[in-house]
């Protein structure tokens, strides 16, 4: 774990974001219009990278997804849960939001806004689909971006790191079962075999790939781990935005025939965004956690492993489908909601530790 603090404390005291991370939203919509481009100019090439799959997972993209998430659970130190006793009540109110709380509040703004209040402004045949979408993208907390977050606000390192330790050990048992029960309660068909099939190899197999690599790296000294992941840092931001351009040709036809799509599906994601965080801002004040803790506590609890949604959303329904588009619209909005979160919370300090 001091190899994590170590890189976070060397990162705050330079640039608070890195090149990528800071202008995520511009490369977003530069994906956008990059694979929308692609698509209706060489759709030929593009059908046939998506016909290269096995078991429904389509090969350049799984490798893609892979690059994406190692290097960030890299980061990742599970012996971090030892902190946990000092922080319980933090963590507490983290996992209540985090797997309590999140999923279900998505799964309730998406019966209301998608099935109903907005159905009349989107394809009906896709009305499940962007269901699906919203929750695979709330089923699963952040865990890289977090120490971002994090760092804004004057965070304790050690609890965030706890804290995402502890969600992705959880994510790996509990990821599967909670999204087959959200998708059955909102009358969708529950793919189990393929839903088990991304765990095991978006979750499980990256897990083990990264701890492995983790320990041994840290034979070689705590430098050597650091020297690593400052070096591939960039590949995860990279190869998200290859499959975001991959997801925009596909999705190209349906984006310039329903461009209202996009603005719609951001209308609960944004929603949820700030409903959970403000909830867990507020019970770390309630049960009478310090600031640097209610802090990592609100932003975890607001953000979402973007990447495994958008993995799982693929390998699910296809890269055509609503669930794809409605986790590549949590990516877009992403860092500029959670920016307006940080500014919240760092205003409110005064308020906050007015007792």
């Amino acid at each position: 774990m001091s190899v994590q603090c170590e890189v976070t404390g060397r990162r705050t005291a330079g640039v608070a974001m890195n090149f990528f991370e800071r202008y995520l939203t511009v490369w977003v919509a530069l994906c956008i219009i990059v694979g929308i481009l692609l698509g209706q100019g060489f759709p030929n090439a593009v059908q046939t990278i998506g016909g290269l799959e096995i078991a429904k997972v389509n090969l350049p993209v799984g490798v893609l997804i892979w690059v994406m998430i190692i290097p960030m659970l890299l980061k990742i130190d599970f012996s971090a849960w030892n902190q946990v006793k000092g922080h319980v009540r933090g963590i507490g109110v983290t996992l209540f939001i985090n797997w309590a709380v999140k999923p279900f509040s998505m799964a309730f703004l998406a019966w209301i806004f998608i099935r109903h209040w907005f159905a009349p402004y989107l394809p009906t045949e896709q009305l499940d689909s962007y269901v699906a979408g919203l929750i695979l993208l709330a089923a699963a907390p952040c865990t890289a971006m977090v120490f971002v977050w994090s760092r804004l606000t004057g965070g304790d390192p050690y609890f965030t790191l706890s804290q995402v330790a502890i969600n992705d050990l959880i994510m790996v048992f509990a990821f599967a079962p909670l999204v087959g029960l959200l998708l059955g309660v909102s009358s969708i068909t529950v793919p189990w075999a393929t839903l088990l099939t991304s765990v095991t190899l978006y979750i499980m197999v990256p897990v083990i790939i990264a701890q492995v690599w983790r320990k041994l790296l840290l034979r070689r000294g705590q430098k050597s781990l650091g020297k690593v992941l400052e070096r591939i840092q960039p590949w995860s931001i990279s190869a998200l935005l290859l499959t975001l351009i991959l997801l925009f040709a596909f999705q190209g036809n349906a984006i310039i025939e329903q461009p209202l799509v996009i603005a719609l599906l951001a209308i609960p994601i944004l929603i949820q965004v700030f409903f959970n965080s403000a909830l867990a801002y507020w019970l770390n004040r309630v049960v009478g956690e310090k600031h640097s803790i209610a802090c990592p506590s609100a932003l975890i609890g607001a953000s979402n492993f973007f990447e495994l949604a958008v993995a799982a959303a693929i390998s699910l329904f296809g890269f055509k489908s609503g669930a794809a588009l409605a986790t590549v619209v949590g990516v877009l909005i992403e860092v500029p909601a959670m920016l307006i979160v940080v500014s919240i919370v760092n205003r409110t300090q005064g308020w906050y530790e007015r007792r």
